[in-house]
């Protein structure tokens, strides 16, 4: 299958979808707070992505069966979200969202911090949401996908961390995922040609300790294999020749979560 080149109304409705999912987003994270489940989560994803118009793009994908990730401390991605797990004082939890909108999907997570958590926490955090934004920064027309990795793994390595290697980014539009692959280890100069037009997921999973994982018998939920702590930060971004456009940011201060 062909990479799809996005130009015109095209990318203005992935606009939608990705400030969509981007609002739901901002829209638990404003709620989270040590005791609530992430059932709670599941439950408001799927509140607001109604009240945006939206569809949650990860239910009953291949037989997902929430709207969300919800993967906390050593839950590397695709965790499913229970009512019988709560959030304590000390935790990180990634929420993932995924918002189909007009025939496209945007796709967004973020690592959050549930009241005071340890030094270690705080760090692999900021070193995950310091990687998301190192692979963007290198986004271009021209640009070799190699070069995201690089740049990734790069940084993680200089804090000490490291960086799970089995799951990537991937292209995005029409369809939740499409290619081409977004490896989030790799070397400069390698891999195929951005360019604009395209759209990817920039998410890389860093953990504290080793990249090692391990999956639960439910066939979904992905586990640090050495138990550490993992975060990860998803954008969505559009290749431009300029560089790129994040398709899914933050809402502005003051506007309706």
């Amino acid at each position: 299958m062909g990479i799809p080149l996005l130009k015109g109304m095209d990318v203005e409705r992935l606009r939608h979808a990705g400030r969509a999912a981007a609002g739901t987003l901002a829209h638990v994270a404003a709620r989270l707070a040590p005791g609530i489940s992430t059932a709670d989560i599941d439950m408001w994803v799927r509140e607001d992505t109604a009240r945006r118009g939206g569809t949650p793009s990860q239910l009953g994908y291949k037989g997902f069966p929430a709207a969300v990730c919800t993967s906390r401390n050593h839950v590397v991605c695709h965790g499913i979200p229970r009512p019988d797990e709560r959030l304590a004082p000390g935790d990180i939890i990634n929420v993932d969202v995924t918002t189909c909108l007009g025939g496209f999907h945007g796709d967004t997570s973020a690592t959050f911090l549930i009241g005071e958590v340890s030094a270690e926490a705080r760090h692999v955090v900021d070193v995950a949401r310091r990687c998301r934004d190192a692979g963007v920064a290198v986004v271009r027309h021209g640009a070799r996908l190699g070069d995201i990795g690089a740049a990734i793994e790069e940084l993680a390595r200089q804090e000490g961390c490291s960086v799970v290697s089995e799951f990537g980014g991937h292209g995005i539009g029409h369809q939740m995922h499409l290619p081409p692959h977004v490896s989030h280890v790799g070397r400069r100069g390698t891999g195929i040609t951005l360019r604009s037009g395209m759209v990817i997921t920039i998410e890389p999973m860093v953990n504290l300790g080793r990249p090692e994982i391990r999956v639960l018998p439910d066939g979904w939920t992905v586990l640090t294999e050495d138990g550490s702590l993992s975060a990860q930060f998803e954008h969505t971004v559009l290749v431009t020749r300029e560089g790129c456009e994040i398709l899914t940011p933050a809402p502005p201060a003051g506007e309706m979560l």
